[in-house]
């Protein structure tokens, strides 16, 4: 098998790991992930009732693009990474739809949109300066405090995901809250249900919670003994659990997959014919969308799908092991991988494709080869003709690996330059701002930004105190030196853009 293994491009034995283990990390990644096979059509399409034409269209995209970001990221970059349609670039889709962000489009005008990202991003990647991609000079003009806080800001923000869809942190009065035996958040709905009482004990409303728990204790206590695929096991454990407390129930959907694919493939919108609809839609524009708020749709989406990717894969090939000279190993490789499976992404019919945070499930689990990419990337293809099984396994047991996933991350804190002034803000706001701010990018660019202001504001201080200010004493006085490279201004410049320019007017 590790012959077989090694022919296919693996190899797991040089990376001291096993087939069975990979694999059985694959497993893990695609459990961790699976929740976005029906949260994603939700999202982009605003139907959580899942009554829609369209739902089901986008359903199978978002298999197929998962399937093909996957597999790029197997046998091109071969890494244990896996992509699917990334979060809260789906909601921004829906608003497209829904008219929410000042202008409303068609589902085809949408995906033209990310078609358009992808192939930017993509010429990001293609394009060289001095033999250097711009995307990998980008990489390169983050700030050295800024990088080593990232896995450490994305370990919180996994976590966060994982105690937000266990339904044990809930939106509260002001922000969020613990949740409380009175009050259950339904994941991926936003909806709180007010239905406990202590003398009934409906366990099925608290019982996202405890599943997410043990399930976590079980991963720890069995880590703890070096048992191998102590993750899948506490995800199992979670499932299992979870039927007598009502947690884990039969998910309802049907077989009738023919039908599904007959639709996706019918180039009818009103069929919901995904597939293709950025060419077949996409070009008939509405004569409501206004020219600067679509330009600034793209450079939103682009940006969010390079600075999440970054993140990411800094964060997990840290957790792996698999960095050299401070970058993930075959780093451009995986940046091809990410702006091809958009492109890909978008033909299906579905919004950004990106590599998730939740491949650090499997990394945990023992994954260190593209064996584990290209399970997970099977996986999501069987998902397609197995979705009533896959579906059944419920959030908060998946949850339970994103909580394990998020202390694992923690380690990278020994990693942070955290000296001065300079360096341990924008660790901090890197750190904060990823899980409360609920986003990758967001973090990251509250870090950059922070990182300049103080540096220009230093320079222009040490400047003035240098041109007017007396030196010591029998000391010469120095003039102070611009350190500022030009790429991170370039990169804090495009952050000013994405926070401050609104997508609508």
């Amino acid at each position: 098998m590790n012959k077989f293994c090694t022919l296919l491009g693996f190899d797991p034995e040089k990376k001291k790991t096993s087939v069975k283990t990979e694999i059985v990390a694959g497993i893990v990644t695609f459990l961790a992930m699976a929740y976005i096979l029906t949260l994603n059509p939700s999202l982009i399409t605003n139907d959580w009732t899942r009554s829609g034409v369209l739902w089901p269209s986008v359903f199978i995209a978002t298999a197929l693009g998962a399937f093909v970001g996957t597999i790029l990221m197997a046998f091109l970059a071969k890494l244990p990474l896996a992509q699917a349609p990334g979060l809260g670039l789906n909601s921004m889709v829906g608003g497209l739809l829904g008219g929410s962000l000042g202008f409303a489009c068609s589902f085809g005008n949408a995906m033209l949109l990310v078609l358009i990202s992808g192939v930017l991003f993509l010429l990001l990647s293609i394009i060289t300066v001095k033999g250097v991609s711009i995307r990998e000079l980008i990489y390169d003009g983050i700030p050295e405090c800024v990088r080593g806080s990232i896995s450490v800001g994305i370990g919180l923000f996994i976590a966060f995901i994982g105690l937000v869809n266990a339904g044990i942190i809930v939106p509260g009065q002001s922000s969020v809250d613990l949740g409380e035996l009175g009050a259950f958040l339904i994941p991926g709905t936003g909806t709180l249900v007010d239905v406990v009482k202590f003398s009934s004990w409906d366990m099925s409303v608290i019982g996202g919670a405890l599943v997410c728990l043990i399930g976590f204790i079980v991963i720890a206590v069995l880590s703890h003994f070096n048992v191998k695929g102590a993750v899948i096991i506490g995800i199992a454990v979670g499932t299992v659990i979870g039927i007598p407390l009502g947690v884990t129930t039969w998910s309802g959907y049907t077989w009738e997959f023919w039908t599904y694919f007959e639709n996706f493939f019918s180039f009818e919108a009103s069929e919901g014919g995904t597939f293709f609809s950025a060419f077949t839609e996409g070009f008939s524009w509405d004569k409501n969308a206004l020219l600067m708020p679509c330009i600034m749709t793209v450079i939103t989406f682009c940006m969010i799908d390079m600075f999440d990717t970054m993140g990411t894969c800094v964060g997990c090939c840290e957790a792996a092991g698999l960095m050299e000279n401070g970058k993930p190993l075959y780093y451009n490789k995986i940046m091809y991988s990410d702006s091809f499976a958009t492109c890909a992404g978008a033909l299906f019919g579905t919004s950004t494709v990106t590599t998730f945070v939740e491949s650090g499930a499997g990394i945990a689990a023992g994954g260190k080869t593209g064996l584990t990419a290209l399970t997970t990337a099977i996986l999501f293809l069987l998902s397609i003709f197995l979705l009533p099984i896959f579906a059944s396994i419920p959030t908060s047991a998946a949850a339970s690996a994103l909580l394990w996933v998020g202390a694992l991350m923690l380690k990278g804190a020994k990693n942070i330059k955290i000296d001065g002034v300079k360096n341990f803000v924008p660790a901090f706001l890197t750190i904060a701002m990823m899980p409360l701010g609920y986003s990758i990018t967001d973090g990251i660019g509250f870090g950059i930004l922070s990182y300049v202001l103080i540096d220009v504001f230093g320079y222009l201080c040490s400047l003035i105190a240098y041109k007017f200010g007396k030196g010591k004493e029998g000391e010469e006085k120095v003039k102070p030196v611009w350190d500022l490279h030009v790429v991170t201004i370039i990169i804090a410049v495009l952050f000013i853009i994405y926070f401050f320019v609104p997508t609508s007017f």
